[in-house]
């Protein structure tokens, strides 16, 4: 706004007091942002839990998703690798319990694929999350790691199939790399 005039003062540029108050706000908030983030994730399980309706549980999901990756982010470099296999059999379960209500109240795929496609996302973020976990967790760790991938995977590939029931008739009779060597 070129009418108003420029501080001048040296006090005005310098900001010294204010600049010291925003710090003590801000040693004052970090504790108490501390402790409400693990709060959260247990905030959002409950909000999660009441929900009754399909697309706002997925919507919930993605929040409480971010929440429990980065709870899994902490644990991974506090080597807590027992905390991080109940947080992804947490997010699977839940991640299942969305899906199953999803399937139930809006049946059809094709006509509504807006909830699908948000928790298709949600499930293949989750993959990636599992195969970095996985990547630096002891070998005794692994085999939980192991399941819910397996589990996370078969309901991806459920709601491709969900989503785009044409294109996966063919891919039905196509083998798995696996098998193809065989």
């Amino acid at each position: 706004m070129y009418w108003k005039r420029r501080r001048t003062n040296r006090s005005d540029l310098s900001g010294g007091s204010s600049a010291r108050r925003a710090a003590l706000w801000f040693t004052l908030l970090i504790p108490g942002m501390v402790g409400k983030a693990a709060d959260k994730v247990q905030e959002l399980q409950d909000h999660f839990d009441r929900e009754t309706r399909a697309a706002p549980k997925v919507r919930i999901l993605e929040k409480l998703g971010a929440a429990q990756f980065e709870a899994v982010g902490k644990a991974v470099s506090s080597g807590n690798f027992s905390a991080v296999g109940l947080l992804f059999e947490k997010y699977r379960d839940n991640a299942q319990n969305a899906f199953d209500l999803v399937k139930k109240q809006e049946p059809d795929a094709e006509r509504h694929p807006t909830t699908y496609r948000h928790l298709e996302l949600q499930v293949r973020q989750a993959i990636r999350e599992v195969e970095e976990a996985y990547q630096v967790a002891p070998s005794d760790m692994r085999p939980p790691l192991e399941l819910v991938h397996r589990d996370l995977l078969i309901m991806d590939d459920e709601l491709i199939r969900l989503l785009f029931p044409r294109h996966a008739k063919g891919t039905e009779q196509i083998p798995a790399p696996e098998e193809a060597g065989r």
